[in-house]
């Protein structure tokens, strides 16, 4: 059955307030329900404030206190009665600036606001995939937050993947640990998202949104099925370690000093009846802020040759490669050739410590010019600090240099202070037209909202760690869809050429390799979301495998339309995009073969030619090996799909013209 999809003239209608005033003698129960009633948040208040959650009838989340705890001394929760409630509901479409995953996006659900004494309240949401509450200051402040309690009481005892940290000083690029919840050490803290699986049920995904002007969350573990949230504090004194490195030596004892009226962070629970659901979720950017650009029409997603993951490796060159203005000369023409939008300038180009101290190797007036002249755009690296120290000087020199964006790194922070500098960065640089990839990130948390121009970031352990680790294997590659993308775009960086079982597999920094199969590298390009996606291999890697490349350099980087074909966390998955009339497949495995078949019956009817790249024969022992096929098929016929170990497989359709009578 499709949705009724309403008016903006009869969603005006269909809103209804209630308001009911209650005096603060016996807890009350308020409720909200997902448009399609299987999913309830409850809140009580009067008591404890607290929440549960229910998915049919059956509770996931029993109930769980929250609170906000002030430095005055007041607890904004315990004993608070709602004064007044109201509840909406809403039905309408969004169109995303840069639509990474779709570009019409339904955004409905059930809202219910709760106004407490002294000016606070909650609000609270219910979608068909989720729901969501945050704390509301009605007031002016300032308010400095001494603490936040809030809990999660997971029912029963659901296996975690649990991106454990050793401390708040992280590029949040944790592997998943996957345990049960009651066997999480006391204190040991995860960064977000955290997955929650019920056997022979559903998954429950943790995270938040909105975040701004306030620390990130964290989930620490109890020894039980509880999970309590855990925040930075706010920083009394930070020691510069290195020229990427800002330590905190001590805290404050409050996590955020703000003003109001304000909203606070969304707490996120998204909720997936099956695998595939924490694939199609978008609530994170729909609990967003909304956007923030006058006129974003400037924004460019795109594809990126990257310099320093292969150590700028160049071969059968007459020059000395490396941090050089004939290396780089030689990346843009590279990308000149082949389609490419832009070219990392990544550390090297300057002292990381000081920007205005240029390397003189690097002739960026040469470069900057040549780049123009070939339709290439740069985006040089800087330190977050040493960006931070001269940020007016620095961002409009590259502005006069003619730079498309610029990639921050190593701010491996995300307390109030850090959090603030994100926003300020994302703004300063959207002044100039420019773009941000921030590496050394936190999760997405809705940012790229308000500021589209933030096209991706990490915050994920993605392909570099293989210069110097065993990491990332395909069974991670095949986790983070689920769980790290569910929170928004990531900056894996794929594209390996060479490619070596777990047997061949060695680190080697200045030339690395990846883990699993040729085509497992390919299908990332369709089934990760990065607006801004880089090649991360050598151009000479790529000018040797000429076909593998010619087909990566096609694929878009954002997408109006995703559908999931086959899809179980840390073992498979398998996703459909739409961009204009063509479509691409891209399937992924962990290190166990699979066989699948993909019904196609999502394809306008007609014939389709299909250019596919599958996982070669031997490619179980020498994972370079593939097979390229260009077949003619009818909309609506199966494929049938053999993956390798750690294997992958790709295809584009390209709709055939009916023939003229």
């Amino acid at each position: 059955m499709k949705p009724i999809i309403l008016p903006a003239v009869t969603l005006l209608a269909v809103m209804f307030l209630s308001a009911s005033h209650t005096g603060a003698q016996e807890p009350q129960d308020y409720g909200v329900t997902s448009p399609d009633g299987r999913i309830e948040l409850t809140v009580r208040a009067g008591g404890d404030l607290t929440y549960r959650i229910s998915l049919d009838g059956e509770e996931l989340v029993s109930a769980s206190a929250i609170a906000l705890r002030l430095a005055d001394g007041t607890a904004v929760g315990p004993g608070a009665a709602a004064v007044s409630f109201r509840r909406v509901d809403v039905d309408d479409w969004l169109e995303p600036v840069v639509p990474e995953k779709q570009s019409r996006i339904r955004d409905h659900y059930s809202a219910l606001f709760l106004d407490f004494e002294g000016g606070w309240g909650l609000d609270v949401r219910a979608y068909d995939d989720g729901v969501a509450f945050r704390f509301r200051a009605d007031g002016p402040g300032p308010i400095v937050v001494a603490s936040e309690e809030f809990v999660v009481n997971l029912v029963q005892d659901p296996e975690l993947w649990f991106p454990a940290e050793e401390s708040f000083l992280t590029h949040s690029e944790r592997l998943y640990e996957r345990l049960p919840a009651s066997h999480v050490e006391p204190g040991t803290m995860a960064h977000l998202p955290v997955l929650a699986s019920w056997t022979g049920g559903p998954k429950l995904a943790i995270t938040e949104s909105d975040l701004r002007e306030y620390p990130g969350l964290y989930l620490a573990g109890t020894g039980t099925s509880r999970l309590a949230g855990v925040l930075p504090a706010y920083p009394a004194e930070v020691e510069q370690v290195n020229d990427r490195t800002v330590r905190v030596v001590s805290r404050e004892p409050y996590i955020a000093q703000i003003s109001g009226p304000r909203t606070f962070p969304w707490r996120v629970f998204v909720v997936a009846d099956e695998d595939a659901d924490l694939i199609r979720s978008t609530m994170v950017w729909r609990l967003a802020a909304p956007l923030r650009i006058d006129d974003p029409s400037w924004i460019r997603p795109g594809q990126v040759a990257w310099d320093w993951w292969n150590a700028l490796n160049l071969t059968d060159v007459d020059f000395e490669a490396g941090v050089n203005t004939d290396t780089y000369l030689y990346f843009v023409d590279f990308a000149s050739d082949h389609g490419i939008e832009y070219v990392i300038l990544d550390e090297g180009w300057s002292d990381p410590a000081d920007l205005t101290s240029l390397n003189p190797d690097v002739d960026l007036d040469v470069l900057f010019a040549h780049a123009a002249d070939r339709g290439v755009g740069l985006i040089p690296w800087v330190v977050w600090k040493s960006l931070d120290d001269r940020l007016d000087e620095s961002l409009d020199r590259f502005e006069a240099w003619g730079a498309v964006g610029i990639k921050v790194d190593f701010m491996q922070r995300d307390d109030q202070p850090m959090v603030e500098y994100y926003w300020r960065i994302a703004e300063a640089a959207a002044r100039r037209h420019l773009l941000v990839d921030f590496h050394g990130a936190y999760k997405p948390a809705g940012l790229r909202r308000a500021y589209p121009n933030v096209v991706t970031r990490e915050g994920v352990r993605g392909l570099e760690h293989v210069k110097w680790s065993p990491y990332p294997t395909p069974e991670h590659d095949v986790t983070l869809p689920f769980i790290r993308m569910l929170a928004g775009p990531m900056d894996y960086t794929p594209g390996a050429m060479l490619n070596a079982t777990e047997e061949q597999f060695k680190p080697v920094f200045n030339r690395p390799m990846s883990l699993g199969t040729r085509v497992h590298q390919m299908a990332m390009y369709v089934v990760y979301e990065s607006p801004l996606q880089m090649l991360a291999d050598s151009p000479s890697h790529y000018l040797r495998e000429a076909e593998c490349t010619a087909f990566i350099v096609e694929v878009p980087t954002v997408w109006d339309e995703t559908l999931v074909l086959e899809a179980r966390v840390s073992d498979y998955l398998a996703v459909a995009r739409r961009s204009g009339d063509t479509w691409h497949i891209g399937a992924m495995t962990d290190w166990e073969s699979r066989d699948m078949s993909f019904d196609t019956g999502f394809l306008e009817a007609g014939v389709w030619s299909v250019e596919i790249f599958r996982d070669g024969r031997n490619a179980d022992r020498n994972p370079q090996d593939y097979q390229r096929l260009v077949l003619e098929m009818q909309a609506g016929e199966p494929l049938e799909v053999h993956l390798a170990p750690g294997g992958g497989w790709v295809a584009r359709f390209v709709r055939k013209a009916e023939r003229s009578r």
